[in-house]
């Protein structure tokens, strides 16, 4: 690989950068990049300002702005040296410093395998890109020049970044339609990811390039042949190879042997108009039978990231098959740069800025008006945010017109309640039926390309039910739904815990009477309740108990304090009856009323634990299970007996729990499994070594009793290559 110097990269962009000023700008940046970086090297030992360089000279070849070729030459000094931001506006402005903040804020971002941390880092990408796209061109630019350097990483990071680049980066070279930069990212990925898949395809590809570029050959004469009897001129042929990936992939998806992809390499016709497409069309298929259901109008119906071109599918020369594509030269600049040719940076456009660039595409692009709305539903309970991109945003490919001839695309298995829901919420909320080409449909047709829909609806519809999140696909539907069911739950909910506060009340002798918002909110907005129907949805999910909140708003029964405690316990004649003391833990304090009752975090007795009460100062009766080494140190004139009522159900214990093990792969996975097999919860788990090497594992629980807390330790303890397992006091 040749290395570029600074007069390479100037030279790219004087190609068609004029302006001495912006000229100025990327040798400046440049400067400043390489003085910053001194002394720091890359893992090829090349001095680290080469990766920078490299990166400008690709971003000068798409002809963007100076601005972003300053950036791509600045995006690592944030991150990598001491510089910081005040100094970079002060020497750069604040465009260019923009760019490379958030460039590096998408790079300080680890990749994990969990799809859950790969999902944060597709909403900060598409969150970047939402307010500035060119943070993101600089980055995929970035990342291909890290791949083209994969070789000097260590295996396990070359398999990381690697698939990194195939979940997220090529998807999203994609999307922008970059298909050359696609490709190659998808092919490298590829290279590391399945090393013995890939050496087989292109072996394959390689075998028989001759002979088909042969066949091509004769193809070619042939149609040159046909334009020049036709009087068409000023056009271009040429071959295209199909990249690797894209034909294992297809292979794969289609379940097809090699010898059946038809379009390993096609024939690319270039012309001057949209006008000589169609001509051009028409005569290729007046000499030649094209395939039924293999003819594609990207020109009429672009595809969402610009892509325009017409496909056909002819039976050839000698009775073979060839895919034949036919665009105009713009068209296909595009097609090979994507939005980058689109918005290539003009100096003698003097209204150009950041945000009319940004407008411009917005409008160009139909997916992205929705992008912010996609990346800023985060995570939830209810939907996997990986799945909203990686779905919603990269993965749409099926086109759908609308009534008016708008056109819409979803991903593949996409209904007629997703149309619905991309139209409008309410339209959406209201569905009760649709017609796709003119004909009634089921909610459930899955919907294809050219369909045209038009959707039923009807204002006295209840709305969705918890079956329509089975019936969509796009995540933008499933989160629309859910938020009309939690609206419903939420009012069944209200009048739940309106409920259970008025039987509170009337067991503690409480008026019965509307609730005050003021009060309400006043008492309880640290815990985002701001008014009586946010009180009672809090405690019909059983977030707030009902007496708790009751004794808030009315006052608390007078709970006897420490000393009167103990008077009482000791004033007990002969054996009294047990007195269940009200408390939410189901402790009973024998022959004590109205006492105020804690469990010791220290020890953290569990239901059907030994257990002692202490009588604290200014805490009523801490409750802590009998081997606590905090009980041995205590007053022991403060105890007092206590016991469990077993009946008791109301409330899961903590628990906390120490694992030490040999580290050994994927030993921590063989905890949870065998935890989630019982009754109870992990609330929190981290491994780390200690410093003999062995591996020591902290779990936090929830459980509803010992015994279930013990057969749980008892086979983690079974677990092969575990050393002891305990309950911490601490």
């Amino acid at each position: 690989m040749t290395r570029k110097t600074i007069e390479d990269l100037l030279a790219k962009a004087g190609e068609y950068l004029k302006n001495p000023k912006n000229i100025q700008v990327i040798r400046d940046a440049y400067e400043f990049a390489k003085a910053r970086h001194e002394g720091q090297f890359r893992k090829s030992h090349d001095p680290y300002i080469q990766h920078p360089l490299e990166v400008a000279y690709m971003l000068a070849e798409l002809r963007v702005s100076p601005t972003t070729i300053a950036a791509g030459l600045l995006h690592d000094v944030l991150e990598d040296t001491d510089t910081t931001r005040e100094y970079l506006t002060e020497k750069f402005g604040t465009d260019i410093v923009n760019i490379v903040e958030g460039v590096t804020k998408i790079g300080q971002l680890k990749y994990m395998t969990k799809e859950k941390a790969l999902a944060r880092t597709h909403q900060k990408i598409l969150l970047a890109m939402a307010k500035d796209i060119r943070v993101v061109l600089v980055k995929l630019i970035d990342r291909v020049h890290n791949m083209r350097t994969l070789e000097y990483q260590p295996p396990e990071k070359q398999i990381k970044i690697a698939k990194e680049t195939m979940d997220l980066y090529a998807p999203l070279a994609h999307r922008l339609g970059m298909y050359r930069i696609k490709a190659e990212l998808e092919d490298i990925s590829f290279r590391y990811l399945e090393p013995d898949e890939y050496r087989r395809i292109q072996t394959m590809i390689t075998s028989q390039r001759a002979a088909r570029e042969e066949d091509i050959g004769r193809m070619q004469n042939r149609i040159v042949e046909i334009l020049a009897h036709n009087n068409i001129e000023d056009y271009e042929i040429t071959g295209r190879l199909k990249n690797i990936y894209s034909v294992c992939k297809k292979m794969r998806q289609k379940d097809l042997d090699f010898d059946q992809i038809y379009d390993l390499m096609a024939l690319r016709i270039l012309v001057k108009t949209i006008e000589d497409c169609y001509h051009v069309l028409g005569l290729i298929h007046g000499e030649w039978a094209p395939l039924p259901m293999r003819f594609k109008d990207y020109i009429a119906t672009p595809k969402p990231n610009l892509y325009q071109s017409l496909h056909t599918t002819v039976v050839g020369i000698n009775g073979k098959i060839y895919e034949i594509q036919i665009r105009t030269y713009e068209m296909d600049e595009i097609a090979e740069y994507g939005i980058a040719a689109h918005w290539a940076y003009k100096e003698e456009n003097k209204s150009y800025s950041p945000e009319k660039e940004q407008l411009e595409i917005a409008a160009k692009l139909r997916w992205y008006k929705d992008l912010l709305t996609y990346a800023e539903i985060g995570e939830s309970e209810d939907l996997d945010p990986l799945d909203n991109i990686r779905d919603d945003i990269f993965s749409a490919n099926v086109y759908i017109f609308t009534p008016k001839g708008d056109v819409l695309d979803f991903p593949n298995g996409s209904t007629p309640l997703d149309f619905a829901y991309r139209i409008h919420t309410e339209i959406g909320n209201h569905t009760v039926g649709a017609l796709v080409n003119g004909k009634i449909v089921p909610l459930t047709y899955k919907l294809k390309t050219g369909d045209v829909v038009e959707i039923k609806t009807s204002n006295n519809f209840d709305g969705p039910s918890e079956s329509w999140l089975k019936i969509v696909k796009t995540n933008h539907a499933k989160h629309k739904i859910i938020s009309v069911l939690n609206k419903k739950k939420r009012e069944l909910l209200i009048t739940k815990g309106k409920d259970d506060f008025e039987r509170a009340c009337k067991s503690d002798n409480y008026p019965l009477q509307k609730l005050d918002d003021k009060i309400v909110s006043t008492l309880f907005s640290k815990y985002g309740i701001n008014n009586g129907d946010d009180l009672f949805f809090e405690i019909g999910k059983g977030t707030i108990s009902a007496k708790a909140a009751a004794h808030r708003l009315y006052g608390k029964p007078e709970k006897l304090d420490e000393e009167a405690l103990l008077k009482q316990y000791r004033e007990q004649d002969g054996a009294p009856p047990i007195k269940k003391t009200a408390n939410e833990w189901g402790v009973i304090v024998s022959g004590v009323d109205r006492a105020q009752i804690k469990l010791a975090t220290c020890c953290n007795p569990v239901l059907g634990d030994e257990i002692v009460g202490y009588v604290s100062k200014g805490h009523g009766i801490v409750v802590h299970r009998f081997e606590c080494h905090n009980v041995r140190n205590a007053n022991k004139e403060r105890f007092i007996e206590v016991i469990w009522d077993m009946e008791f159900s109301k409330k899961p214990f903590d628990s906390l729990v120490y694992i030490l093990s040999f580290d050994r792969k994927n030993i921590v996975a063989e905890f949870i499994n065998t935890l989630n097999s019982f009754n109870l919860t992990i609330k929190a788990i981290s491994s780390a070594k200690n410093k003999d090497g062995d591996l020591l594992t902290k779990v936090k629980l929830s459980v509803p009793n010992v015994t279930i807390l013990n057969n749980a330790l008892i086979n983690v303890q079974k677990i092969s290559d575990v050393y002891s397992i305990e309950r911490v006091i601490k």
